[in-house]
């Protein structure tokens, strides 16, 4: 199997922020809190990305805020995923009341702004790794759901689904076993997008305050943290953001060959 070169590169990024995700314990120099010199100390041998606003090696803060925030992004993508697509499914399948009443109460939590939403609950809610994948996973399923009931929608109508149907198979085994595999493509698609918005959320809540709490680190947080130094030239919030951009790239690059390959390869059951 040949791999095009975008998608090479995205996958090669990706499995370096995951891989210094699950191993940062071990790649890490520092522990994320450990304070080791002066504030915004320039790149050398023992801080190849010099220090931040208090003195901690820049390099260990954003391994361990990577890990912080491709947990988050991932758990919270899971969430959004499992919750979304069941929903739309069954939705489609069900249809009548049960799909308006899903689908009126999907149209409300997508009425008001996911990053206002978030703010609120955050606002009254302690703020805790827990809470924050669940409040994002609950509010991007609104999305998830949406495709999934209109891709859903489609396969429903198909011949092997009323074949299902007469055969007498539940509503379980039509939902995983027919429309489910004929609805991949679409939503491995989307999973990419939705995992990098996952990404973005969190740290804009981190830099607004209610996302990572210190000392914990992660992308948007040490954003936070050294955003000040931007007007002394130190590049310090610049590392992350562009962690956060090759990441965002290299998932998406990922995303668009795996849709184009399960596209291709992928034949409709008749």
């Amino acid at each position: 199997m040949r791999i095009p070169l975008a998608a090479a590169l995205g996958l090669f990024f990706t499995a370096l922020y995951f891989g210094a995700a699950i191993f940062a314990a071990w790649i890490a120099p520092y522990g994320a809190a450990e304070i080791i010199g002066d504030s915004w100390e320039s790149w050398s041998w023992a801080h190849p990305l010099g220090t931040d606003s208090i003195g901690r090696d820049l390099l260990s803060r954003m391994i361990w805020g990577g890990q912080t925030t491709i947990l988050i992004a991932t758990l919270g993508t899971l969430i959004s995923f499992s919750l979304g697509s069941t929903l739309g499914f069954l939705a489609a399948v069900k249809g009548g009341w049960v799909d308006q009443l899903l689908s009126r109460m999907v149209d409300l939590m997508m009425s008001i702004p996911s990053l206002i939403s978030a703010l609120v609950v955050l606002s009254v809610m302690p703020v805790t790794l827990p809470v924050l994948i669940l409040v994002m996973g609950i509010l991007d399923a609104t999305r998830v759901f949406r495709l999934s009931r209109a891709v859903a929608v489609d396969i429903t109508v198909m011949d092997y689904v009323e074949a299902a149907r007469l055969r007498g198979e539940k509503q379980l085994w039509i939902i995983f076993r027919e429309i489910l595999p004929n609805a991949l493509s679409p939503l491995i698609a989307e999973m990419g997008l939705r995992f990098i918005f996952m990404v973005l959320f969190i740290s804009t809540l981190s830099f607004l305050g209610l996302g990572v709490q210190p000392p914990m680190a992660d992308w948007g947080g040490i954003v936070k943290e050294n955003k000040e130094a931007i007007v002394y030239g130190v590049p310090a919030a610049l590392v992350p953001a562009f962690a956060i951009a090759t990441l965002a790239i290299s998932v998406n690059l990922v995303a668009d060959w795996v849709l184009n390959r399960t596209s291709s390869l992928k034949g409709g059951r008749g």
